[in-house]
């Protein structure tokens, strides 16, 4: 008997929406991370992208546990001297609550082609409204 392994052409791709109000970031990102990379799935297979389409919404309510909303510091450069620039966990829940989720996810994917296309395949929302009703997603439980 030999091994299964999915064709990407093969894959059924689904939509999930999350619900990120009232649950820790670290963990709303797992469960996303675990579905863009197809790990829920019975046919995963390493080597090949067999991922789902998942949408988060409600990003702006998600919880920060411990001390992390004061201590927690995201760190970005322009690639000029003295171009570094720092922001604190705080600061960006109140001005881009959807990108501490991005970037927890994004850290959570693979480093490399597969990870890349992972990460299109991933929709947040700071709010409860979202744009994709056209394609029938799933709560994912």
């Amino acid at each position: 008997m030999s091994t299964f392994m999915v064709k990407p052409a093969e894959v059924e791709r689904r939509w999930h929406i999350i619900d990120a109000a009232g649950r820790p970031v670290g963990k709303t990102a797992v469960m996303a991370a675990n579905i863009l990379r197809g790990k829920h799935r019975p046919e995963f297979t390493p080597h090949a992208d067999c991922g789902e389409f998942v949408i988060i919404i409600n990003a702006s309510k998600a919880v920060l546990t411990g001390r992390k909303l004061e201590q927690k510091k995201y760190h970005r450069h322009s690639g000029y001297i003295g171009g570094l620039k720092t922001t604190t966990a705080k600061q960006m829940m109140q001005t881009r609550p959807e990108r501490i989720l991005h970037i927890a996810i994004k850290g959570m994917l693979p480093k490399n082609s597969i990870g890349s296309k992972s990460i299109t395949r991933l929709k947040i929302y700071a709010g409860e409204e979202h744009k994709q009703q056209a394609q029938k997603p799933e709560v994912y439980a």
